[in-house]
């Protein structure tokens, strides 16, 4: 039997789970509200708070899991990519926990854990697939030929998709976060209402960066004509906005799609969680004959029972690292 402790720390959300021989027993997650304050992640505030969060956060993991902590037989932990102080509270308690417990180290790339996400439950996808992963920080489409042989096939080149939603949102005056409430305005909106633009950008890469400014001139010289323009309209912008952001990431990915010829089709991430990507991937997985994957909502955004399956799967090839390790603010799938 294998026990693995998986704790997750990239970002703003402290998360901790027990996977016992691939299943997942528990998948604690501490949210910080401090930041809504400020509009978005304060990374010195993000800090604190997962100093304040995980003693508490894999204490209730354990718990709930039935387990006790000499059950777990490795500790497998965020390295990167994120917000290296948020990171190198998780690294250390890990090299901590690890180191007393005399037990192994294992390195886990969140990317490649938004990924492995899939493997959490069934139906799971057949190698290769393609996975689209977009959150806050990056927008990528991977080919997935194993575990952990992944190829990058395209990514942004400026924005991710998940920064598009909540800079739009500042740009609506929506409180933060930001991508779950235009989510929420979208479906009662009309999304042909407002014309956006598609970039033209090579290949199989994205930039938000262009549709961004597109969205602040549009609102801006709509409020010039009507002052009150965002309030009689909240709900048809939010539903433009959603469908071109959605749009512009199922075009590129039908585009992988024919040009790999992979029919196993998943998405990844915290974007991933959004309804309108998530009703229209299945639409266009219908449409092109596609087995489409989406994750659970809890398995969408930052979780630590990503990590620990991906722990998992280290674990059965024995490759861990030692006290030496450090974490990396940036790394690449």
């Amino acid at each position: 039997m294998a026990v693995i402790l998986g704790i997750e720390s990239s970002c703003d959300e402290t998360s901790a789970s027990i996977c016992i021989d691939g299943e997942i027993k528990s998948n604690i997650i501490a949210g910080q509200a401090i930041h809504a304050n400020y509009g978005g992640v304060v990374p010195e505030l993000a800090s604190r708070a997962h100093q304040q969060n995980i003693i508490p956060t894999v204490d209730q993991a354990i718990q709930q899991a039935k387990i006790n902590k000499n059950d777990i037989d490795a500790v497998a932990f965020t390295r990167g990519p994120g917000l290296l102080g948020s990171l190198l509270v998780g690294t250390s308690f890990a090299k901590s926990f690890a180191l007393a417990q005399n037990i192994p180290l294992i390195e886990v790339n969140h990317m490649q854990a938004h990924i492995l996400a899939h493997f959490i439950e069934d139906p799971k996808p057949a190698f290769p697939f393609l996975c689209l992963t977009v959150s806050g920080g990056h927008t990528q489409i991977v080919l997935v030929k194993d575990y952990f042989d992944m190829e990058l096939l395209g990514q942004t080149l400026d924005d991710a998709a998940g920064e598009a939603f909540d800079k739009t949102a500042k740009i609506l005056n929506l409180p933060y976060p930001g991508g779950p409430l235009i989510d929420k305005y979208a479906k009662e909106g009309n999304p042909l209402a407002f014309a956006l633009p598609e970039p033209q950008i090579a290949d199989l890469n994205f930039s938000f960066s262009g549709l961004k400014t597109a969205i602040l001139y549009m609102v801006q010289a709509q409020e010039k004509e009507n002052p009150n323009f965002l309030a009689e309209n909240m709900a048809d912008v939010c539903a433009s906005v959603q469908q071109r952001i959605v749009t512009i990431l199922l075009n590129k990915l039908k585009k992988a799609a024919k040009q790999t010829g992979v029919k196993d089709i998943a998405i990844a991430g915290g974007v991933s969680a959004n309804s309108g990507l998530r009703s229209g991937l299945v639409a266009m997985g219908e449409k092109y004959k596609w087995n489409v994957f989406i994750p659970k909502f809890e398995y969408c955004t930052d979780n630590a029972a990503m990590i620990a399956i991906a722990g998992y799967q280290k674990f059965l090839k024995s490759d861990f690292v030692g006290q030496d390790i450090s974490p990396l603010a940036r790394m690449h799938v």
